[in-house]
């Protein structure tokens, strides 16, 4: 077991890196050259990823793929995706071509409304906090103003502050809770400054007005935002479902329905419902430069909004006519942050047209969305494991170190054979004797 060790912050990048390598490994040269071949040869861009977070000793990539043929509210769209797992930018694709010729998605942002909050104990009477939270507001607001200018003049800003009484649920407890607009920004830092100031002025006051302490706990932004919706959706008459692997449109749209319904109800299907939805959005979002955890936490709040998680996605058939859809809440930017700084996210959003962020939201909705059909599609026509397997199969055969020539006879065996993990490592041992 190595020792604690002090000042590691303060050591030079190569010296955090032969302290690991002393205190971890026993192939220390070979640790050391896979470490360093995974920096990149341009000094400055290293630099810039090296500055991204602290203790960096290299980096660690991700495949950027790209997802054609999205028609979105009539504009045709390539999306970018960064993700590791198997088949997702093909399922994506395949979903984008099966819907560019019936019509393509269509989008809308229902909100953009986000939130923060201050969170404090107040021992005194209720009535007299809420007295001096009106006396108090508007000072709350006019002592952001430094903060708050160059949003304002963009469109954005402050929008409401409330006092909110959760004494129920904890002793004493009590909140401002304010909504922010931050207009294509994703806004934290800005909303976590509005509301640290509004800390600062309401405990100043409380000082000054209220006999009884006011002990602020802390000031954070929410990464739920139940009012910062997007909508997308996909509908068609049943008999344009009709295509190379749906048959029967009729049987496809009512099983694929009953699909949604089981996730709608049953928790245990809708959480790797979900997760494939994420597979898509999370994808997008990493492409994007915006954070991925804040959207995951803020969405599956949102799934369990009812009291109990439930689908995203909900689908339904009347008059002849299939329509799929998810409402989602998504806060997320195209100016500050990693966009622009990440070469790679200002190629992305370049590749995307320099999108608004309510631009942004719309696509990476419609990525969730296509994802979601591709997998109820495969799950209630072939099988989710024929397709998955056979874009797994590559990563079976680089476990092996297969050969060019290997994979090339593999691949053509298993275009006639079932794809699984034991069938693949059969066929490698049979090729290689």
């Amino acid at each position: 077991m190595p020792n604690a060790i002090s000042g590691f912050s303060k050591l030079t990048k190569s010296e955090k890196i032969e302290w690991l390598l002393d205190s971890y490994f026993t192939d220390k040269d070979t640790a050391r050259t896979l470490v360093k071949r995974y920096w990149n040869s341009d000094e400055k861009l290293q630099k810039l990823h090296d500055e991204f977070i602290e203790n960096t000793i290299t980096n660690y990539y991700l495949p950027l793929g790209v997802a054609p043929n999205f028609k979105i509210n009539d504009t045709l769209y390539t999306i970018p995706m960064a993700i590791e797992e198997s088949s997702v930018v093909a399922a994506a694709s395949k979903a984008a071509k099966f819907w560019l010729d019936r019509g393509g998605f269509k989008a809308e942002v229902i909100s953009t409304t986000k939130i923060g909050q201050v969170h404090f104990i107040y021992r005194g009477k209720y009535d007299k906090l809420e007295r001096f939270f009106e006396n108090v507001k508007t000072k709350l607001i006019s002592d952001t103003a430094d903060i708050t200018k160059n949003m304002e003049r963009r469109g954005g800003g402050i929008l409401d502050i409330e006092l909110r009484n959760k004494s129920e649920d904890l002793d004493n407890y009590y909140q401002l809770h304010a909504t922010f607009e931050t207009l294509d920004a994703m806004g934290a830092n800005f909303i976590n400054s509005c509301l640290e100031q509004f800390a600062t002025t309401f405990k100043t006051e409380a000082e000054a007005h209220l006999d009884e302490d006011l002990n602020v706990v802390m000031s954070i932004l929410s990464n739920y935002v139940p009012n910062c919706i997007v909508k997308a959706e996909v509908s068609c008459k049943i008999e344009d479902l009709k295509s190379k692997d749906i048959s029967n449109a009729d049987v496809f749209a009512q099983k694929f329905m009953q699909a949604v319904n089981i996730a709608e109800v049953e928790p245990f299907r809708a959480v790797t419902h979900n997760k494939g939805i994420m597979n898509g959005i999370d994808a997008v979002v990493l492409a994007t430069g915006n954070d991925f955890r804040a959207v995951e936490a803020g969405v599956h709040a949102y799934a369990s909004r009812k009291g109990k998680y439930s689908s995203l996605t909900h689908c339904s058939i009347d008059d002849g006519v299939f329509k799929f859809w998810i409402e989602i809440p998504l806060a997320l930017g195209t100016v500050g942050g990693l966009t622009s700084l990440h070469p790679l996210v200002k190629f992305s959003l370049e590749m995307l047209e320099k999108p608004t962020a309510k631009d942004l939201m719309q696509i990476v909705a419609v990525a969730g969305l296509a994802q979601n059909f591709a997998a109820l599609k495969s799950l209630t026509t072939t099988g989710i494991q024929e397709g998955h397997m056979k874009m797994h199969l590559m990563n079976i055969l680089n476990q092996f170190e297969a050969s060019a020539e290997e994979k090339t006879q593999i691949v053509d065996h298993f275009k006639t054979n079932i794809v699984t993990h034991s069938a693949v490592v059969e066929a490698i041992e049979k090729l290689r004797n």
